[in-house]
C-alpha cells in the first residue's frame, strides 16, 4: 500500500493540485456511477413509475447528504490545518472528536428524515401516483445516513493529510456491492424501490466499516483509537463553526432545489421521469468539479498551517481554473451526447426527450458555478464560514426561491425554470468573491510569509 500521507506544502502547486484530485475525481465518479446503478436498474427492471418515485426523492436525499458533506469540510479544514503545522496533539483530538460529531449528525438525520420524509414530500407536491413508492425508498435510504457519515468523516481525514487514493479503493469495493445487491434485489427479489435502497444502505455501511478500519490500523498521528474517543470542546467547536453553517448551507441551498421540484412536478409525470434521469449528468459533472473544491481546501487548510500565503493564495487559483474547465468541457459534452446518456436510464422516446431539456439548458453553464463554489470552499478553508453561507442562502437560495414564484410562474415554461440555475450562480459567485479577496487581504496577507 501507498504512504499514508503528503506534504502538500511544498512542490509544484499545479501538478500536485491535479494529481492529488484524481482519485477524488474517481471516488467521486464511482459513488455517482452506483447512485446511478440505483437508477438504471429501476428504468430497467422496474419501470417508469419506480424510476419517478425514486427521482422524486433526489432533491431530499441530497439535502441530508450534502449536510453530512459540508460538516466533513469542516473536519477537512481543521485536520488539514493541524497537520501542515505538525501540531500532533490537536490532530489526534480533531480525529476522535470528528468521529463523534459525525456519528451523531447521522442519527439525527435519520431520526428527522424519518419523521418528517412523508410531509415533506406531500408539501412538495410529489405525484399521488408515485407518493408511496417514494416515502418507502427514503425511509429505507435513510438508515445508511449513520454510516454516510462515518465514510464521509474518514475521507475528510484521509484527504486532509494527502491521502485519496486509499478511500477510493473502499469506495469502489462498496460499490461493486451496491452494484451486484441491486440486481438481486430487483431481479431475483422483485423489490424494486425498497430493493435499491437496501442496497444503498448495505454498501455505505461497508464502505464506512472499511475507512474506519484503515484509521484505527493506522500509524501516523491521525491514528483512530477507542480509547482516545472524546469530545474536545475547543477543536469541536472551530469544525462546528466551518461545518455546520456549511452543511446547513448545503442542506438549505438543498431545500430551495425543493422549489425548484416543486416546479419540475407541475409537468407531467413524464417530465418528472425525464428530469430525474437527466439530472444524473449534474451529479456526473458537480462530482469531478467537487474533487478540486476538495484539493483547494486540503492544499489551503495544510499551506494556512505551514504559514505559506503564496502558496495558499495559488491553490485557490488553480482549483478554480481545473473545476471551471472540468465542468465547461464535460457540460457541452454532455449536450452532443445526451441522448444516448439517457438510453441508460430509460428506452421510453418521451421520457428522453423530456430529459434533454436539462442536459441542453444546464450543460452549456456548469462551468460557471466553480466561481462560486470554489470560493466558497477557500473561505471555509481559511477559517470563514458564517458570511459565506449567508451570502450563498440570499444569492442562491433566497433567490431561486423568488424565482420560482415570480418568473416561473409568470412563463410556465422550461426555460423559465432551468435558466435560474446560470442567475443565482452568477449573482452568488461575484458577492463570494468580493468577500474572499477582502478576508484574505485583512488576515492572511499579515499573518503568514513565506
Amino acid at each position: 500500500m501507498q504512504k499514508e500521507k503528503q506534504d502538500l506544502t511544498k512542490g509544484p502547486l499545479g501538478k500536485q493540485i491535479l494529481f492529488f484530485s484524481i482519485p477524488l475525481i474517481f471516488s467521486n465518479l464511482l459513488q455517482v456511477l452506483f447512485n446511478m446503478a440505483d437508477v438504471a436498474v429501476l428504468g430497467k427492471f422496474a419501470g417508469t413509475m419506480a424510476l419517478g418515485a425514486v427521482g422524486s426523492t433526489t432533491t431530499f436525499v441530497t439535502m441530508f447528504t450534502d449536510f453530512l458533506i459540508g460538516l466533513s469540510g469542516g473536519i477537512n479544514v481543521l485536520a488539514a490545518r493541524h497537520f501542515g503545522a505538525k501540531d500532533k496533539k490537536n490532530m489526534e483530538e480533531t480525529v476522535h472528536t470528528s468521529l463523534l460529531l459525525s456519528i451523531g449528525a447521522g442519527v439525527l438525520l435519520l431520526l428527522g428524515g424519518w419523521i418528517f420524509s412523508k410531509g415533506i414530500l406531500m408539501i412538495l407536491q410529489t405525484k399521488q401516483e408515485l407518493l408511496d413508492g417514494a416515502v418507502l425508498y427514503i425511509r429505507i435510504y435513510l438508515l445508511g445516513m449513520p454510516a454516510l457519515a462515518v465514510y464521509n468523516f474518514g475521507n475528510a481525514v484521509f484527504s486532509a493529510v494527502g491521502e485519496t487514493k486509499r478511500p477510493l479503493y473502499y469506495l469502489s469495493f462498496a460499490g461493486i456491492s451496491n452494484v451486484v445487491l441491486n440486481l438481486f434485489f430487483v431481479i431475483v427479489c422483485h423489490m424494486d424501490v425498497a430493493g435499491v435502497a437496501a442496497a444503498s444502505v448495505i454498501s455505505q455501511y461497508i464502505s464506512a466499516f472499511l475507512i474506519v478500519r484503515a484509521l484505527a490500523k493506522s500509524r501516523e498521528m491521525y491514528a483512530l483509537r477507542l480509547k482516545k474517543l472524546h469530545m474536545s470542546r475547543k477543536n469541536a467547536r472551530v469544525i462546528i463553526h466551518i461545518g455546520v453553517p456549511a452543511g446547513l448551507q448545503n442542506a438549505i441551498f438543498q431545500m430551495a432545489n425543493l422549489f425548484i421540484q416543486t416546479g419540475v412536478n407541475s409537468f407531467s409525470a413524464t417530465f418528472v421521469a425525464g428530469n430525474s434521469a437527466a439530472m444524473n449528468e449534474d451529479a456526473i459533472v458537480f462530482s469531478v468539479m467537487m474533487a478540486f473544491y476538495t484539493a483547494c481546501g486540503s492544499f489551503m487548510g495544510q499551506n494556512y498551517g505551514a504559514g505559506k500565503k503564496e502558496r495558499i493564495w495559488k491553490s485557490y487559483l488553480y482549483s478554480l481554473a481545473y473545476a471551471f474547465g472540468s465542468g465547461l468541457i464535460l457540460g457541452v459534452s454532455m449536450v452532443f451526447f445526451g441522448t444516448s446518456f439517457l438510453r441508460l436510464f430509460t428506452s421510453d422516446p418521451a421520457v428522453i426527450e423530456a430529459g434533454m431539456y436539462r442536459v441542453t439548458f444546464m450543460g452549456v453553464f456548469f462551468g460557471f458555478s466553480a466561481f462560486m463554489d470554489c470560493t466558497i470552499a477557500a473561505s471555509r478553508a481559511i477559517g470563514k464560514s458564517l458570511v459565506p453561507t449567508v451570502i450563498v442562502l440570499l444569492g442562491a437560495c433566497v433567490f431561486r426561491i423568488v424565482w420560482i414564484y415570480t418568473i416561473f410562474a409568470y412563463f410556465r415554461t422550461v426555460p423559465s425554470l432551468y435558466l435560474l440555475y446560470i442567475f443565482s450562480w452568477s449573482i452568488t459567485a461575484c458577492a463570494e468573491i468580493i468577500y474572499f479577496i477582502r478576508v484574505y487581504k485583512k488576515h492572511i496577507s499579515p499573518l503568514c510569509s513565506d
